[in-house]
């Protein structure tokens, strides 16, 4: 199965996400978020560094529940950018 690119779009979205999942662990190592979420410390590395921008819902649901953040916030704050901003006259 060929894959295929990623838009920039895309790519920037999967920045912010794992910003803001980096953010949310504050403090807290990643290996407990991991563990605590059930993914490998490397696939959280990986989503916080931006080299794995499209995450299965799956694993963003776990991190989210782990950092006791809803996946809705998680969603809109990913998505907000992505909308142009309006024009004005």
């Amino acid at each position: 199965m060929v894959r295929n690119p990623l838009t920039p779009e895309e790519r920037a979205r999967g920045e912010r996400l794992g910003a803001l999942l980096r953010t949310a662990r504050g403090d807290r190592s990643m290996t407990a978020v991991a563990a605590s979420a059930g993914i490998s410390a490397e696939t959280l590395r990986k989503i916080e560094t931006g080299r794995a921008p499209t995450p299965a819902f799956f694993t963003i649901t776990a991190l989210a529940a782990a950092l006791g953040l809803s996946a809705d916030r998680l969603a809109a704050e990913c998505a907000a950018a992505d909308e142009p901003e309006p024009l004005t006259a």
